[in-house]
């Protein structure tokens, strides 16, 4: 499937596009709200901009794609693998990426207000400025990991303790 493909058949209202191939392609600024995209292949995809909100991503390939300003919020991206993606601005409220790999991805100045990062991999991740208040990092590996001026309020650490 290409591109036009998928939005000809959003814009048709379909929502479940499970295990499509997109690699590299250009779906920057698309309205994808409540789209099922698990198992696809979206490796190296720009989605700058995009509105991926209440969507599924569950175990989608997304390695350095490009997600800056997208709105995730709310969205299902657990074993996701977000291998040096660039999430840059984008805003992960609420979002579920338990077990996700998000190993050498810029999450620079991203909204993740009470996300769920709870296993995930966050190694040499950078969430310069980035809101983590209220998420959860149980179990979180973090190695390397750079937090510098996030804000991590009421969030639970990898080893389970609280901050105030």
């Amino acid at each position: 499937m290409d591109v036009e493909g998928l939005l000809q058949g959003y814009a048709r209202g379909k929502r479940d596009f499970r295990g499509v191939i997109l690699r590299g392609a250009d779906v920057s600024e698309a309205n994808l709200r409540h789209v099922n995209l698990s198992r696809a292949d979206l490796r190296g995809t720009s989605l700058v901009g995009a509105d991926l909100s209440r969507s599924i991503l569950a175990a989608a390939d997304l390695t350095r794609a490009n997600l800056t300003g997208a709105n995730l919020k709310g969205a299902d991206l657990r074993r996701a693998l977000l291998f040096g993606a660039i999430l840059h601005l984008a805003n992960l409220t609420g979002c579920d990426l338990r077990e996700s790999s998000l190993r050498r991805a810029d999450v620079s100045g991203a909204r993740l207000v009470r996300a769920a990062l709870c296993a995930a991999d966050l190694r040499r991740a950078t969430f310069y400025g980035s809101d983590l208040s209220g998420a959860n990092l149980l179990d979180a590996r973090c190695a390397a990991t750079n937090f510098r001026e996030a804000n991590l309020r009421w969030a639970t650490l990898p080893d389970g303790t609280r901050r105030a």
